[in-house]
């Protein structure tokens, strides 16, 4: 079953909502994580543990570096779950 990007950006605004009382509106795809949403370092680690219970894969660090806005990591997502296929 392939997810769009829309479900994924879905699931990731009510990770926001859940984990980071991020208010789903603000998570638009242009949002920068550090900037306009204030996530530290540790709300990325506990960002990326979230996106690994919900993908099933483990995210290797170097893959998450580079993610800098909801669209990166709408696009991480998606590569993960494409490689489960």
């Amino acid at each position: 079953m392939t997810v769009t990007d829309n479900e994924i950006l879905e699931r990731i605004r009510a990770i926001f909502e859940e984990n980071f009382a991020i208010a789903p509106e603000r998570v638009t795809p242009e949002a920068h994580l550090y900037e306009e949403l204030d996530l530290d370092s540790i709300d990325a680690v506990d960002l990326a543990i979230k996106l690994q219970e919900m993908t099933g894969r483990r995210i290797k660090p170097e893959e998450f570096k580079s993610v800098r806005t909801v669209a990166d990591v709408v696009a991480a997502v998606g590569s993960l779950l494409v490689e489960q296929e």
